[in-house]
């Protein structure tokens, strides 16, 4: 294992809170764990043939990666002692273990119990801070840090210690997959976490562990009503509103007060107030959480004691700690209060979640809260607290109402800290380095890689949905109060530091200063982005000779993009890389845009949401969601659906009080389980397909004679009667066989052949003819996917033949894929590894970049876009140009309208101008692997 030399507390994601990352240099990312490299080797072009690296390189890049100085990690955060057994397709090896979900590498590990640690009440180090992913993109709840010398407490996000969940939602629970991953692959036996949050957090938990088994790491800790916990309840009290105490120790006390909406029909103030009453959704509670530190005791005065008759000994130490003793000289007791100079109150933090309008009124009405009010309260001063800091994770929706603002008012002399969705923090983007990325990109070539799609605060100025308009803000607020920023800290103690720090605050850069410095560095760029531009709006120099063989030549245009429109289709690379997102590339998620015909999301991994409004802006996301037609997922792996939840739960919001009909999730039968699961916390409005029932023979049977189409209930549990799934991959007597006919839940009839007669009639109304899914070779029941639009008529009436597009999910190459791709538009294909690491490909069941083109080559495909870079490569990946004569590599939030297919392989020798300077081998390269066991 690679040597750990520091461990940063950064950022609260790259692309979604509670994501823990492991990367190489210190980033705008979460916790990042950096390595020592033992040795350095040279820089390696972007284009660099692998024949022409120096002998040391070549040396390094050819072995295993378990032979090189840093030994990999593997997917459970060990090593694997022996090489898994290998198989071939043909020509083309993989490994039968992990395709077949018997590789002991994906195993859980044994429950692991929580490390004690040794608090010292008298801290030197203790802040609050601002962790600010999601303010930009208002696709998750901001996090808050509570740091201590010896203990980390995160509020909707996740550290090492306790994390504490203000909701349990997609908004603010949806990066806890990726976390749970990483801290169970952190060192040789991972890491234990307590997860607290009100209601059913259980349920939540045990949603995940269909896909992520290690899931067993977190102990559980809920309470409020229809409390379940692994640990016992801790529901405390019986009032609903009365605090819960959740840690009391040394050094603080975090208190829950919990929030519900008002419900009409509890008039009563008895019946509201008792948990067996309650009717609410757990997805409804929220949770004021009060962090109260121990008062600091004054300073020892000896001269007091000797003359109260105390001799200085072991006295003196018990009444420094608050106990009173017997006076040596004289017969009296010595209290602290005699010898103690004045004592310091502890410090008090409030972090207040009401997320909507209807959770005001109890908020408003708390008398739990009575104490830490003002003079205004009435109370008297001996019982008073005096609160130094709010936190206001509450909406701006909600905190500009008059009543908001006046109950703010009571909290005397409290700083208060606006860290909800705020319109004016959508100019400011938290990932810096993916920002900085894409606007030189964006420079180079503006057809590709569009500007981000935020929106101008005088745009949003009243026309966000669900926010305020700036001018129904008071003018004159009744309580003063900052808006949050990215890393601001609030101390608490050494107490002569207490108040605000804005020293670790980034420093924002706008794309002019970022091109301004992108110009100084590579002055050749300004010749480069001119030709960029001539060829990408000039008429190609291509064949004209359309043909209609499914071969075609990468020089000649195919005959479905004849009188193409801009407004036909482009595919949207939301997220490029694998395992779990970086500070440069997201995890997997594709969006197919038809413009006004809707779209697809192909994968949809954790920060999804993100990653469109960046794209799109805040408003452009929203008009995505409300019009996807349908979401397909490739696989079980945590990389590829987390972040699933929050899309359909952000379109069940925007579709409120709208008719529409459920969305179709298309995918491996294991993810409904975890849906399933996880809608006993909220409603995610979506209709399930398994991808089995999307293959080529299921669809023929289903098309062939749907009023006699019934569905197998027996072992092999395939899908539609009759079908023939002897395919190529899974032919009897193949390795893969065995896994197909795995027995799985039996499945209704009528209720497939319903749902796949609303597939069909969701193509047609998108302009498409088939949606078809095939096997593929990585782990149990992973698919790629093949989409055909229907054929059309062009301004002369004839008939063009529809585009085709094929994405391979995960998957080593194997005749399926083959066959699916041939005469493809567009492949989409994986290439996780550089061409120097075929075993590594080999053993985790992934695809080289050579291996991906030849895929494309043998199918005759025209163009070939590869994605899914291991994040080894933090930037660009590391290939033979000499193959790329009709490929691409992906970056996030990369755009490729058909139109402008012919000219894309084109921009690749303005790629490699671009990022010159960059180091692509990464000598810490292996880092991110410890934590993918269910990720990649």
């Amino acid at each position: 294992m690679p040597q750990i030399t520091k461990l940063r507390l950064l950022l609260s994601s790259a692309h979604n809170p509670a994501s823990l990352l492991l990367l190489r240099k210190p980033t705008s990312a979460s916790f990042s764990l950096l390595f020592t490299p033992t040795k350095t080797l040279r820089p390696i072009s972007l284009f660099t043939p692998f024949s022409s690296l120096s002998k040391k390189n070549r040396t390094h890049l050819s072995r295993p990666l378990t032979q090189r100085n840093h030994s990999s990690l593997r997917e459970t955060g060990r090593r694997e002692k022996a090489a898994p057994p290998m198989e071939e397709i043909g020509s083309v090896g993989f490994n039968k273990r992990r395709a077949e979900g018997n590789d002991k590498s994906d195993r859980p590990k044994k429950i692991l119990s929580l490390k004690d640690r040794k608090l010292n009440p008298a801290n030197t180090i203790c802040y609050v801070q601002i962790m600010g992913t999601g303010m930009d993109t208002q696709d998750t709840s901001p996090s808050v840090l509570l740091f201590f010398d010896k203990q980390r407490f995160i509020f909707n996000a996740g550290e090492i210690d306790h994390i504490f969940l203000s909701r349990v939602c997609s908004e603010t629970a949806g990066g806890l997959p990726g976390l749970f991953l990483t801290l169970a692959a952190i060192g040789d036996e991972g890491m234990a976490v307590n997860a607290w949050g009100p209601s059913d957090l259980k349920y939540f938990v045990d949603a995940m562990r269909s896909f992520i088994p290690k899931a067993c790491m977190v102990h559980t800790r809920s309470f409020g009503p229809s409390a379940g916990s692994d640990e016992g309840d801790i529901s405390g009290s019986r009032k609903f509103s009365d605090p819960i105490v959740l840690i009391d120790d040394e050094v603080v006390k975090i208190s829950a007060i919990l929030l519900r909406p008002s419900l009409s029909e509890f008039d009563a103030e008895e019946g509201r107030n008792q948990f067996s009453e309650l009717v609410v959704k757990p997805g409804d509670i929220s949770v004021v959480y009060v962090c109260e530190l121990p008062e600091i005791m004054g300073k020892f005065d000896p001269k007091k004691a000797v003359a109260l008759g105390l001799r200085p000994g072991p006295k003196y130490r018990e009444l420094q700690l608050g106990n009173s003793v017997k006076s040596d000289r004289q017969n009296i007791m010595v209290h602290p209060s005699d010898v103690l100079g004045p004592s310091v109150p502890g410090p008090i933090v409030l972090i207040v979640d009401c997320p909507t309008s209807s959770h005001l009124p109890e908020l408003l009405s708390l008398h739990s809260l009575s104490s830490y009010y003002g003079d205004m309260s009435g109370n008297p001063p001996e019982t008073s607290k005096a609160v130094n800091c709010i936190i206001h994770l509450s909406p701006a929706a909600v905190t500009n109402t008059k009543d908001y603002q006046k109950w703010m008012t009571k909290f005397t002399g409290a700083q208060h800290i606006m860290a909800g969705h705020e319109i004016k923090n959508v100019e400011i983007p938290i990932l810096k380095g993916s920002s900085r990325i894409a606007a030189r990109l964006n420079y180079l070539c503006p057809m590709f890689f569009p500007a981000p799609g935020f929106w101008s605060l005088q745009h949003l100025n009243g026309s966000a949905p669900g926010y305020r308009a700036l001018s129904e803000v008071p003018v004159s607020k009744l309580c003063e109060s900052i808006p949050a920023e990215n890393l601001l800290k609030f101390h608490l103690r050494p107490y002569a530091q207490l108040g605000l720090d804005r020293s670790g605050v980034p420093t924002t850069n706008s794309s002019s200063e970022i091109i301004e410095e992108l110009l100084s560095e590579i002055p050749e760029i300004v010749d480069a982005a001119q030709q960029v531009n001539q060829f990408c709006h000039t008429t190609p120099m291509l064949n004209n000779n359309v043909i209609e063989e499914p071969c075609l030549s990468e020089n000649t245009l195919p005959s479905c993009l004849e009188d193409i429109s801009r407004e036909d289709m482009e595919i949207v690379l939301l997220g490029t890389g694998s395992s779990q997102p970086s500070k440069y590339r997201n995890v997997s998620s594709i969006l197919i845009n038809l413009f006004s015909k809707g779209s697809l999301l192909f994968d949809c991994g954790e920060g999804t949401l993100g990653q469109l409004k960046r794209r799109f802006g805040i408003d452009g996301a929203d008009d995505a969601v409300r019009g996807l037609r349908c979401i397909w997922i490739s696989h079980i792996h945590a990389d590829h659906h987390t972040g699933l939840a929050r899309i359909l739960a952000l379109r069940r919001d925007l579709l409120k009080g709208v008719p529409h009909p459920p969305l179709l999730v298309i995918a491996p039968r294991r993810l409904k389980r975890y849906l399933d699961a996880y809608q006993l916390l909220e409603d995610l409005d979506f209709q399930f397909l398994d991808c089995r029932h999307t293959t080529e023979s299921s669809l023929e049977a289903f098309e062939s004679d749907t009023s006699e189409m019934s569905i197998e209930n027996n072992a092999n549990g395939v899908g539609l009667k009759n079908q023939d799934v002897n395919s190529t991959l899974f032919a009897k007597g193949v390795p893969m066989q065995s896994h197909w006919n795995r027995p799985d839940s039996p499945v209704n009839n009528s209720v497939v052949i319903s749902i796949l007669r609303n597939l069909k009639e969701v193509l047609k109304e998108a302009g498409l003819e088939a949606l078809i899914s095939f096997p593929v070779v990585h782990c149990p029941q992973a698919f790629g996917v093949a989409l055909k639009a229907a054929d059309r008529l062009n301004t002369a009436g004839k008939v063009v033949p529809g585009w085709k597009i094929v994405y391979s999910g995960d998957s080593r190459p194997c005749p399926e894929l083959v066959k699916a791709s041939y005469g493809a538009t567009v492949l989409i294909h994986e290439a996780t590894f550089e061409d120097g690491m075929v075993d590594e490909a080999i053993a985790r069941n992934h695809s080289t970049t050579k291996e991906a083109i030849e895929v494309g080559d043998s199918a005759g495909v025209y163009r070939i876009i590869l994605t899914h870079f291991s994040q080894r490569y933090p930037k660009i990946p590391v290939f033979d140009e000499t193959h790329m004569h009709k490929t691409c590599i992906a970056f996030d939030l990369m755009s490729v309208n058909l139109a402008d297919l012919p000219v894309l392989p084109r921009i690749l020798p303005y790629l490699r101008i671009l990022f010159r300077n960059e180091m692509i081998v990464d000598e810490s390269d292996d880092v991110v692997d410890a934590s993918a066991s269910a990720a990649i």
